[in-house]
């Protein structure tokens, strides 16, 4: 099981940059529910995102389907 980040990897560094730069994205879960907001932090399991009333969820990276940046 994967214990801590590996930056080499192009999805850690994109998830980073996400990050860095504030930008809205909307994730699709498995289970067909689209969340959108800002990702506010990734851990090796979960990622947290924040909407636009500043809620937080926390999504477990292998429930998502995709994460899109919204323009």
């Amino acid at each position: 099981m994967l214990t801590e980040f590996d930056t080499t990897l192009p999805s850690i560094r994109q998830v980073q940059n996400l990050i860095k730069h504030t930008m809205p994205v909307e994730f699709k879960l498995l289970t067909g529910d689209v969340i959108t907001g800002k990702v506010l932090w990734q851990d090796p399991h979960c990622i947290c995102i924040a909407d636009e009333n500043s809620h937080q969820t926390t999504v477990w990276k292998h429930a998502i389907a995709y994460i899109k940046p919204k323009s």
